[in-house]
């Protein structure tokens, strides 16, 4: 083996002592201890090692938009509007700005593929989708981006959105999603995007029952197109917040449903515990679907950042480790092998949601390496373990040196 690079004293999943990670030609060569070579290497010094971390949801176009709009509700309404308001003056060189610096965070907080929405439509143009065309590839060789075509504010009463997403598909567009709740024929939505995905060839993916009203839902529309159209393993549904207000038998009972149709899901963290339960006084309701409960049931589940600095989430620092964090703290989880399941949702899990082959730290696999200063990953998890360094291809993507405390010892 002409082996190019070495890390070496890295913990990995499944092993219970440090081993060595041999890289040739951008992929994994070897995995064991005490790997002999005299190729260039890295001392991990013990840390965890995975292969990466995945955003499955994401909007980089409206990202870092807060100063530009009105946040007076805090409200998903409002949300829509200000942001409907803002995305009218968006350029292309402002897009790519503010996404390029999201993505930069993403990278040093040891993402290495992300699934953004672009909102295409009558206001935004196709300002938003050409710069992040021109981000993923730019930035290809330190993370993988997905562009999902996006209807945001609806379909059959937004006139020429259809034509504009169906024009996004031939210019490059990975996917298509949908968003029913913001149109006055949700059912027609969801049968009209599935139809462009269809015709294009390419999955899918809707923001689905965006509050706490367990009635009127459409996740069985979604799941009855999903089955009569043999779409299985190909949609994905984020928010879906209602799941949240359903008692144990009905949340099980969907869940079921989910499974055997294939449909994965997203939780928002920061998101869906912003917007929702606006209304209540006291005993104000989280809002987050139970993810980990639905992936005992066998549906892919995942965790994502959604929005950063904009109406519908006034924060964020695109640090997936962090909303893993979020959401074991708002499902009461904290025990390691529950850690460990919420790890999944943003490595393992995340991967499958995206149709990802060879996600994996194996030999064969891209030599795709995030290395996490914690032993594990329930530890990486509960301490919001900051990324130290990591490689795409074989080729570093990023080091962040541990910080040096200076104690004075006069």
């Amino acid at each position: 083996m002409a082996i190019d690079f070495v890390i070496r004293n890295v913990k990995i999943a499944g092993l219970t002592e440090p081993t060595d990670i041999a890289f040739e030609a951008g992929r994994i060569a070897a995995i064991s201890p005490r790997f002999v070579c005299d190729a260039p290497q890295h001392d991990a010094g013990g840390k965890f090692a995975c292969a990466g971390l995945i955003e499955t949801h994401i909007h980089l176009d409206k990202a870092a938009i807060i100063s530009r709009c009105n946040l007076c509700t805090g409200t998903l309404a409002e949300a829509v509007s200000e942001t409907s308001r803002a995305k009218a003056a968006f350029t292309e060189e402002d897009v790519y700005a503010r996404a390029a610096a999201v993505v930069g965070k993403a990278i040093l907080n040891g993402t290495t593929r992300l699934r953004t929405f672009v909102e295409i439509d009558p206001r935004a143009g196709f300002r938003s989708f050409e710069a992040i065309k021109r981000l993923k590839a730019d930035y290809t060789s330190l993370i993988d981006i997905e562009i999902c075509a996006f209807a945001q504010e609806g379909l059959t009463n937004d006139l020429g959105t259809e034509e504009m997403l169906e024009q996004a598909l031939k210019a490059g567009a990975d996917m298509v999603g949908g968003c029913p709740y913001t149109d006055p024929e949700p059912v027609e939505h969801i049968r009209r995007i599935f139809d462009l995905a269809m015709r294009h060839d390419v999955a899918v993916d809707f923001h689905l029952d965006f509050d706490l009203d367990p009635a009127c839902s459409n996740l069985p529309v979604v799941i009855a197109e999903t089955v009569a159209r043999r779409y299985q393993g190909r949609v994905s549904v984020g928010h879906v917040t209602k799941l949240s207000a359903l008692p144990p038998a009905e949340l099980e009972s969907i869940g079921r449903q989910l499974a055997e149709a294939g449909i994965a899901l997203t939780v928002l963290p920061a998101t869906d515990l912003f917007l929702t339960g606006r209304n209540s006084t006291h005993l104000v309701p989280r809002g987050v679907t139970p993810a980990h409960r639905l992936a005992a049931l066998g549906v892919v589940t995942t965790i994502s950042t959604n929005n950063i600095l904009n109406p519908f989430t006034p924060f964020g620092d695109v640090n997936l480790m962090r909303m893993a964090n979020l959401y074991a703290n708002v499902a009461q989880i904290g025990t390691a092998d529950g850690l460990d399941g919420v790890f999944a949702m943003i490595t393992t899990q995340a991967a499958t949601l995206l149709g990802r082959k060879g996600y994996d730290i194996a030999i064969g696999s891209a030599a795709d390496i995030v290395l996490f200063d914690a032993p594990s990953a329930a530890d990486a998890v509960a301490t919001i373990a900051p990324a130290s360094a990591g490689w795409k291809n074989g080729r570093r993507s990023f080091l962040r040196p541990r910080p040096q405390l200076f104690l004075d010892q006069g």
